[in-house]
């Protein structure tokens, strides 16, 4: 796969969808450290440009203290030393504990998200990224709430040359999840992507749909793996990672997808994820097209973010 887990297409778009981000906040973070001198007017500034980014205050403030703890451990001198420990201090920060478990027969992964962050589309990216790898993929149309939802994703799962189980608008969308796990099981499929309701009125609804959901998956098939991806929208970056809080807890998510990087010059809210819930990215959105939602490797996006510029040690 090449560099950080990535082959050349990967990195380049990943280059192409973060440019608003490297060359806005995150080029004056870079711009501040080269340069400069090591002192506490450095370590200010740098808190002031990582809230800037919409790192969040909590995060910023964690972030230049390890930063200020590392300087003194490693006897480091200049700016552009400061920025390569800032590299590796983040990508520690946003590194997942674990892998995905993708390991069952088939591997289920659940996409949930408000109405407007670009589930479906993340649905369809998914699928398409999976189907590269060579898996068979089947989607199943469980927010069955919204009007034209299945309909929509239909459009997407043939762009992505996946076939689709859906049932009419008003239907359990347990049912649908079941009746699709069934299937691919019998079809000898690896994975099933199942779209969910995008907003249900409150939290205990949400909690006993979605574990209903859990059971459906269990109940077609025992040896399902189950992951549970909440998406959200990095343009709303902070904001987003507030509201989605409370989602979190109830829906039991294992990991994010953060659509629409490639459409903010902040991009720090992807720093701050881990960190305020409890839980990594796994995917990132940096386009349009089908094949523009890439797996999430903090190295390689660290890289991306805060390029390094040649200054030898």
């Amino acid at each position: 796969m090449g560099l950080f887990g990535f082959g050349k297409k990967e990195k380049d778009k990943m280059k192409d969808g973060l440019e608003k981000t490297r060359t806005g906040f995150w080029g004056n973070i870079l711009n501040t450290l080269t340069g400069s001198k090591i002192d506490d007017d450095l370590y200010d500034e740098l808190e002031e440009q990582l809230i800037l980014a919409d790192v969040g205050g909590d995060v910023a403030m964690k972030l230049v203290d390890a930063l200020r703890d590392r300087v003194q451990e490693k006897g480091l001198k200049t700016g552009e030393q400061a920025a390569d420990a800032l590299r590796d201090i983040i990508a520690d920060e946003m590194r997942p504990e674990t892998e995905m478990a993708l390991d069952g027969h088939p591997a289920v992964i659940l996409v949930i998200g408000v109405n407007g962050v670009g589930k479906t589309t993340s649905i369809a990216k998914l699928a398409d990224y999976y189907t590269r790898q060579g898996k068979k993929v089947m989607l199943a149309a469980g927010d069955t709430f919204r009007a034209a939802a299945s309909e929509q994703l239909e459009i997407w799962a043939g762009r992505a040359g996946v076939p689709i189980v859906k049932a009419g608008e008003g239907a359990d969308p347990a049912a649908v999840i079941f009746d699709t796990v069934k299937s691919a099981t019998a079809r000898g499929y690896d994975m099933v992507i199942a779209d969910t309701a995008g907003r249900l009125h409150n939290k205990s609804n949400l909690m006993s749909e979605l574990s209903k959901i859990s059971r459906s998956v269990r109940k077609a098939a025992p040896e399902a793996s189950l992951e549970t991806l909440l998406v959200l929208d990095a343009i709303t970056g902070q904001n987003a990672i507030s509201q989605a809080k409370e989602f979190c807890k109830a829906a039991d998510a294992t990991g994010i997808i953060l659509t629409k990087l490639d459409g903010t010059a902040k991009g720090g809210c992807v720093v701050a994820v881990k960190q305020r819930l409890g839980l990594p990215v796994r995917f990132i959105g940096v386009g349009e097209g089908i094949d523009d939602l890439i797996p999430f490797t903090p190295e390689g996006f660290v890289e991306e973010l805060i390029p390094r510029t040649g200054w030898k040690h």
